[in-house]
């Protein structure tokens, strides 16, 4: 028997630290942070650039840092001057100025002994080596607030005035720095801390249009045709949004409900390998919030259980919803709500974060609101709810 193919064309594309050639909503900061560095390129001895990325979790900074330094490293090369690009995650070296120091110094010296050495005397070689070898290097420092916790205004402040240090030298080293927010610069002092904030750039969050053109790029390199349909990018894209527009978070969606897909041998992703993901990732209601709910509650989120469960959709009418919830109630020998009260049952479960709610309007049919399941696997809700209704 043949082994069934996976829904994966390459799966790599959907790593954390793979960056794509072209970054969707981030070409205007990545054009700037060339603007920024132009200088460097055309007088690299001249004078050294330091600028602060800002942005949420998600938002894409360390993918646009990775991306700028590849494309200015290429765009250094061409003209003949030798420059490095060397990204440096602070927590990875507990925030230890000498740890990442020596890291960089590892790129043109891999032999240089790991200890016996200050910072500073890490810094010195450096420096040196640079001179001797002509190069220069754009140093990123990604959660930079971890080095400011750790090593606190004084480093920092080395760090910024390398350029007057060196007065009458070369410039070798440009420093970008990568943090949520400039919350941490004020444990600085004021002089490290205006030095500091030269350039920022502020990555806003993604909007759901925006995370679904970049999802759309990622499915294409990384799943084979026909295997992720517009409706499952547009719930990641949903899910994503949620999360404070996080693109990582949606992009690592994808490739769990693409591990679920390959696990039962599907040809597709499903929106319940979708909802399976979601729940590997934060556990949505616990059995006690159900637990708490009110028979008719439970008897309508059964309802909408068994309505995803029987169907691959990722959308359903309010109406549909309501005839499976009257079958629901015929099932437990009760008299179903009316409308009104069913339409607030899905409000509530809105707002509690276990449905998603839209209204729709259409030629035919007028206004409808439309129902979705988007982070609860409808088999387990419909396990649990089933258990708690039989125990009333």
């Amino acid at each position: 028997m043949a082994p069934h193919q996976s829904v994966f064309k390459d799966e790599a594309k959907l790593d954390i630290n793979y960056v794509p050639n072209r970054l969707p909503h981030r070409e205007k900061e990545h054009r700037l942070l060339m603007e920024f560095f132009n200088f460097l390129l055309r007088f690299p001895e001249r004078m050294a650039q330091r600028v602060i990325i800002t942005g949420d979790v998600g938002t894409g900074k360390t993918a646009l840092a990775r991306r700028f330094g590849a494309d200015i490293t290429l765009e250094a090369n061409k003209q003949g001057t030798r420059l490095q690009y060397v990204h440096v995650n602070c927590r990875d070296y507990r925030g230890k100025l000498f740890l990442i120091l020596q890291h960089a110094l590892a790129v043109f010296r891999p032999s240089f002994p790991k200890r016996g050495y200050s910072a500073e005397e890490v810094l010195g070689a450096l420096l040196q080596t640079l001179d001797e070898e002509n190069a220069y290097i754009i140093l990123t420092l990604d959660e930079f607030d971890t080095l400011i916790d750790r090593e606190g205004s004084e480093t920092v402040y080395k760090l910024t005035r390398l350029q007057e240090i060196r007065a009458g030298k070369p410039q070798r080293i440009s420093l970008i720095f990568v943090m949520r927010d400039l919350k941490s610069t004020e444990k600085l002092d004021a002089s490290s801390r205006s030095t500091l904030q030269r350039n920022v750039i502020s990555l806003e969050k993604y909007e759901k249009d925006q995370l679904t053109d970049i999802l759309n790029e990622r499915v294409s390199m990384a799943f084979w045709p026909s295997t992720v349909s517009e409706d499952i990018v547009s719930l990641a894209a949903e899910l994503g949004f949620s999360e404070s527009g996080n693109a990582r978070f949606a992009i690592e969606l994808l490739w769990r409900a693409g591990k679920y897909a390959d696990a039962e041998d599907m040809d597709s992703i499903t929106p319940e390998c979708v909802r399976k993901a979601v729940s590997s990732i934060i556990p949505t209601i616990r059995r006690s919030e159900l637990a708490s709910l009110g028979l008719h509650e439970k008897l309508f989120l059964l309802g909408v259980a068994r309505t995803f469960k029987e169907n691959q959709n990722v959308y359903a009418s309010l109406s549909e919803v309501e005839m499976a919830y009257a079958v629901v109630c015929e099932e437990f020998g009760e008299q179903p709500h009316g409308h009104t009260q069913l339409w607030k049952y899905a409000q509530l479960f809105s707002a509690l974060g276990i449905l998603k709610t839209e209204v729709t309007t259409t030629a035919t049919r007028g206004r409808s609101t439309r129902v979705s399941l988007p982070s609860i696997p409808a088999y387990e809700l419909e396990k649990e709810l089933s258990a708690a209704v039989e125990k009333r």
